[in-house]
């Protein structure tokens, strides 16, 4: 591990802990813009042809895109983007969501995601996400998140001699605790104490709410040398956190200022539930920025396509490296391996988008940043998951490779990984960025 490395993780660990949703995620990443000298942008309203060649950025919900115009790009220049996404799986809290049981106070949740159920129990969990609310008759949001106030007990083995052979039904097992009589029993009520961008709110004037539990442990380095990391949410803030860091280190540097394409991080929503909606990969949020662009280039419908055209995406998701105690679920020959630098993702049914040509381009950005990469196939046998990587390519045409970090316990309440991968992640991104 190298002093570069170990600030690269520590900084993720602070990124993470700000980031417990998507919401939240968003808005973390908006701040660290604008400190970079970004200007937020509002989809509503006119936008100056200027913004084609300066530091903007926009978020949509729980998802946020980000460019750095190239000073010197002309019409048909292409881009360079960053995709990722903003969300995890978790627990979604389910409307009329305050009910009691034997005394005990329980908030009622549906899944979000395919996360490892047996991950959330007997953690102490916070709540975040976004409240609507009708004040003065406009809808505003209003981000909340609270402290560790909820948990789900497993059953203890006295009772169950088969609760090693562990099956939870999602319907009646994995409603958490957060209370007991005579406490009030008011989950709403309790969420508008606890708005973070401004006063509390009204309980009264809440029309709408999208709230999600995470674990409230801090992300920790751990290991004989503390070269191992575990944290929440790397699936997938560890590719957010990558490509905003590559994009402040860019900017610092005005490499803008002299380059003719431009550089974008697009952070989506809603990955874990298939991309499709609004803020989404299968939606129209990354088109309507490229028109939007397009237009303030004074671009042609030709030379709009063209630019596309000339574009490539770096989609970033977290892969898998070997599982040392289950090693027959991997691939028997391509083992990727802690520490040996970021996976290039391949499938023969494009679940993953790289082809040769993508291959060679971030073959090309590792080589620039001077860093490790592997290979990740999945084995025969095994389903392959997807990533944003095939529904950008699907959904533009626009030339795209897929990439990430590898893990163990993906879809866990808390996911590891090599302290170096995240360091070699986001120098390849940066090279990516300047190639």
């Amino acid at each position: 591990m190298t002093v570069d490395a170990v600030k690269n993780i520590e900084d993720l660990a602070a990124f993470v802990a700000e980031s417990p949703v998507s919401y939240l995620a968003a808005r973390t990443v908006a701040r660290r813009l604008q400190a970079a000298g970004f200007t937020e942008l509002v989809e509503t309203e006119a936008w100056d042809p200027q913004i084609a060649t300066g530091r903007h950025f926009v978020v949509r919900d729980g998802a946020i895109i980000a460019w750095a115009g190239g000073a010197k790009a002309q019409k048909a220049s292409g881009y360079r983007v960053l995709g990722a996404h903003t969300d995890s799986p978790s627990l979604k809290v389910k409307p009329s969501s305050s009910i009691t049981t034997k005394g005990w106070h329980q908030i009622a949740v549906e899944n979000y995601g395919g996360a490892l159920l047996n991950s959330f129990l007997d953690r102490e969990l916070c709540v975040a996400g976004r409240l609507t609310v009708l004040e003065g008759g406009e809808l505003k949001d209003r981000l909340v998140r609270t402290g560790p106030i909820a948990r789900i007990p497993q059953l203890a083995p006295h009772l169950d001699h088969k609760r090693n052979e562990l099956v939870l039904d999602k319907q009646f097992n994995m409603y958490p605790v957060w209370g007991v009589d005579p406490a009030e029993n008011d989950v709403l009520g309790y969420m508008a104490k606890h708005v973070i961008d401004g006063e509390p709110v009204d309980p009264q004037s809440i029309v709408g709410y999208d709230l999600l539990f995470a674990d409230s442990q801090p992300p920790r380095r751990f290991g004989a040398d503390q070269e191992l990391f575990a944290s929440g949410r790397l699936d997938n803030l560890s590719s957010v956190h990558a490509g905003l860091t590559a994009l402040e280190r860019y900017v610092a540097d005005n490499a803008d200022e002299h380059a003719t394409e431009t550089v974008m991080l697009a952070a989506f929503d809603h990955e874990e539930l298939g991309s499709e909606s609004r803020s989404g990969a299968a939606g129209p949020f990354l088109e309507d920025i490229l028109v939007r662009l397009s237009a303030a280039r004074g671009e042609s419908t030709e030379e709009y396509r063209r630019s596309v055209a000339a574009s490539f995406c770096l989609s970033a998701d977290a892969g898998h490296l070997v599982h040392p105690n289950y090693q027959g679920h991997h691939d028997p020959t391509v083992q990727p391996l802690p520490g040996g630098g970021p996976l290039l993702k391949i499938n023969a049914n494009q679940r993953y988008a790289t082809d040769s040509v993508g291959a060679g381009v971030f073959a090309a950005a590792c080589a620039k940043a001077g860093v490790p990469y592997q290979e990740f196939v999945s084995n025969n046998n095994m389903p392959c998951g997807s990533t944003i990587g095939p529904i950008t390519a699907t959904r533009l045409g626009m030339r795209t490779v897929d990439v990430g970090i590898g893990l163990l316990s993906m879809h866990s309440m808390r996911e590891m990984c090599h302290v170096d991968d995240m360091a070699y992640m986001t120098r390849a991104v940066e090279g990516f960025f300047r190639l």
